[in-house]
């Protein structure tokens, strides 16, 4: 027989494409055979232009973060096993840093972050200076957020788009030093200053919370950045071993010999 996705030949026993991996119980069943009844066709909406059935959004939404048939082989699941825990144990070391010693300033990502921080500054420029402080901070948000929505809806890889979120989260953890420093200005910026001895509005959380009169809570916004940061990168570590474990059980159930 041939897949009816890719068109790799195969025996007519396949329970699993041997080449894209989909499923043919499950992919008849909204792509019925030419030659078979039509069966009744499962809750969703209808699409008027294709004649195709669009599946209800809640089944949208949990094949898109927990696809029915995950993609990768072995070599796959051994990479991506091997990077989850590399996550797990540097998000770790990254969480339980206090945000008063400024550790995660000092962690390799800070380095990759910090470009993103910078054109932040520049993209914003247009929308006056007080977006333009801030557009540091949305900068280096921005661009693992992009990240994980490319992966998860463009190149449909939820594990790496799980990696992209803890980044994301990561990003929380690295900004939270700079705010704790708002008024003490003691952290060092780009070009050799210092916030103390910068002019005003050289530091962007001096800045922005000075000019919003929360100049005061810039300690307690600065953990509170750190918490969501870490529970944002705790989901993100959930979300990618749920992944793997899927992944586990449907090589082991697509094996020769064995059975869902």
């Amino acid at each position: 027989m041939q897949c009816p996705k890719c068109g790799a030949e195969q025996s007519a026993d396949n329970a699993i494409c041997c080449r894209c991996g989909i499923v043919f119980a499950k992919y008849y069943k909204y792509h019925p055979r030419a030659d078979e009844d039509s069966p009744a066709p499962p809750p969703g909406r209808v699409d008027a232009r294709t004649s195709t059935l669009t599946p209800p959004a809640s089944e949208r939404s949990e094949s898109l973060l927990f696809p029915a048939t995950p993609g990768g082989d072995w070599l796959t699941l051994s990479a991506r096993g091997l990077l989850w825990a590399v996550l797990l144990v540097w998000g770790l070391s990254l969480m339980f840093t206090s945000v008063e010693s400024g550790g995660v300033g000092a962690s390799f990502l800070h380095n990759i972050n910090l470009p993103f921080h910078e054109f932040g500054h520049i993209l914003f420029r247009p929308f006056g200076d007080y977006l333009t402080s801030l557009g540091g901070t949305l900068g280096q948000l921005l661009m693992p957020a992009i990240c994980c929505g490319v992966l998860l809806v463009q190149t449909r890889d939820p594990f790496g788009a799980s990696a992209a979120l803890w980044w994301f989260g990561e990003n929380f953890l690295d900004i939270a030093p700079y705010i704790n420093d708002a008024r003490a200005g003691v952290l060092p910026l780009v070009g050799g200053n210092f916030g103390h001895s910068s002019p005003y509005g050289f530091h962007d959380w001096e800045y922005l919370l000075g000019e919003t009169g929360l100049l005061h809570l810039d300690h307690q916004l600065a953990r509170t950045s750190h918490l969501l940061g870490a529970l944002i990168m705790g989901l993100a570590l959930l979300w990618g071993a749920r992944l793997w474990w899927r992944q586990l059980q449907y090589l082991r159930a697509a094996q020769p010999g064995t059975s869902r």
